[in-house]
C-alpha cells in the first residue's frame, strides 16, 4: 500500500499533485479539525499544515508512523521543532515561495507611512483637504537596517535597490553576506545610522519580546519600524510608547503579538493601538498573496521529492 500524506490546510494543488506522483496516497482535507487529526494521523507517514494548529507533542505521541511535517510557509515555529528532531521527523518549509511577497509587502508598509497615505485618505473622506499636514519622506539618501539576512532580508535588499537607499544588515549568525544589496555591519552600526528597521528574523525563545523599549532606546534617530516577521518578537507597548516620545516616526506592523479577533481585541494595548494614527495594520497577510500561494505549494513539492524517507 502506498504511503499516505494528510493535509490539514489550504494548499494549492500543486502540492498534493507532486506527492502523487512521487507515489504517496494524499488526503486533502483542509476543514479537519484539530481532534479529527489527533484521531486519525496514525495512519500517515506526513501532513502538511500552513497556520491551523500547532504541531506538538501531543499529536506526535498519536502519531508513532510520522516521518515529516511539511509547512507551508517560511517559519517552523508553530512546529514543536525539538520533539520532531528527537524523533527524526523531518522538517521542510518553504521560505523560498513567499519571499517576494513579504519584500514587496513591507515596501508597501514603508511607503504607506512615509507619505501618510492611511491619513490623507481618511481626510480627504471625511472632507478635509491638507497638504501640509500629509506631507511626506523621500526615501532616496536614507538608511534602511534590516535585522535577519536570511531569505525575506535578502529580498528586502534586493527590492530596495532602485530606490536609491543605503542598505544596511545585522544578522547574528551570519556573515559575510555583504553584496551590491547590501552591506553587512554590526548591531552597533544599525543603530547608529538606520532611518528605517525592518525585521526578518524568526521567533524562537532568544527573538521572542527581543525589540523592547530598551530596543528602541538605542537608535540615534527618528526610524520608521516595519514588522513582517512574527508579532511575538516585538512588545507593542514599547511600540506605541516610542511612537509618543518621538523615537518611532511611523510603524508598519502585519504581524501582533496577538492575532485574531476576539483574542486580539483582549489585549491592553488594542484600544490605544487602533487609535494611533501613525500606525498601519495589516492582518498577517505579507507573505499571503495569490502568487505565493501557488509558490509555496511548488518549493514544498520540489523539497518533498528530495526527501529521503
Amino acid at each position: 500500500m502506498p504511503e499516505k500524506i494528510l493535509i490539514i490546510d489550504d494548499l494549492h494543488l500543486a502540492f498534493a499533485e507532486k506527492a502523487k506522483a512521487l507515489g504517496f496516497e494524499v488526503d486533502d482535507r483542509p476543514q479537519i479539525t484539530r481532534a479529527e487529526t489527533l484521531a486519525i494521523i496514525k495512519d500517515y507517514v506526513g501532513i502538511a499544515v500552513r497556520t491551523k494548529f500547532r504541531i506538538d507533542q501531543e499529536l506526535f505521541d498519536v502519531a508513532p508512523n510520522l516521518k515529516f511535517v511539511a509547512r507551508a510557509g517560511a517559519g517552523l515555529d508553530n512546529i514543536d521543532v525539538a520533539i520532531a528532531n528527537e524523533r527524526n521527523i523531518q522538517l521542510i518549509n518553504a521560505p523560498e515561495g513567499n519571499r517576494d511577497a513579504v519584500g514587496e509587502h513591507a515596501i508597501g508598509l514603508l511607503l504607506a507611512l512615509m507619505n501618510n497615505f492611511r491619513n490623507a485618505d481618511a481626510e480627504i473622506r471625511n472632507g478635509v483637504w491638507n497638504r501640509e499636514s500629509n506631507r511626506g519622506y523621500e526615501l532616496k539618501g536614507k538608511t534602511v537596517g534590516i535585522i535577519g539576512y536570511g531569505f525575506m532580508g535578502q529580498q528586502m535588499a534586493r527590492k530596495l535597490a532602485g530606490f536609491e537607499v543605503n542598505v544596511i544588515a545585522y544578522d547574528k549568525y551570519k556573515t559575510g553576506f555583504g553584496n551590491e544589496f547590501v552591506r553587512e555591519v554590526s548591531m552597533e552600526e544599525i543603530v547608529k545610522h538606520s532611518d528605517v528597521l525592518s525585521l526578518h528574523i524568526p521567533l524562537t525563545k532568544e527573538t521572542k519580546q527581543m525589540v523592547d523599549d530598551e530596543y528602541f532606546f538605542h537608535f540615534k534617530k527618528p526610524i520608521f519600524f516595519i514588522n513582517t516577521a512574527r508579532g511575538e518578537i516585538v512588545n507593542t507597548s514599547a511600540v506605541l510608547k516610542n511612537i509618543k516620545n518621538g523615537k518611532i516616526l511611523g510603524a508598519g506592523l502585519d504581524v501582533l503579538e496577538a492575532e485574531k479577533f476576539p483574542i486580539l481585541a483582549e489585549q491592553t494595548w488594542f484600544e490605544d493601538l487602533k487609535a494611533n494614527g501613525k500606525v498601519i495594520l495589516t492582518p498577517h497577510v505579507g507573505g499571503w498573496t495569490f502568487e505565493s500561494y501557488r509558490k509555496i505549494s511548488e518549493v514544498l513539492a520540489e523539497k518533498l521529492g528530495e526527501m529521503k524517507l
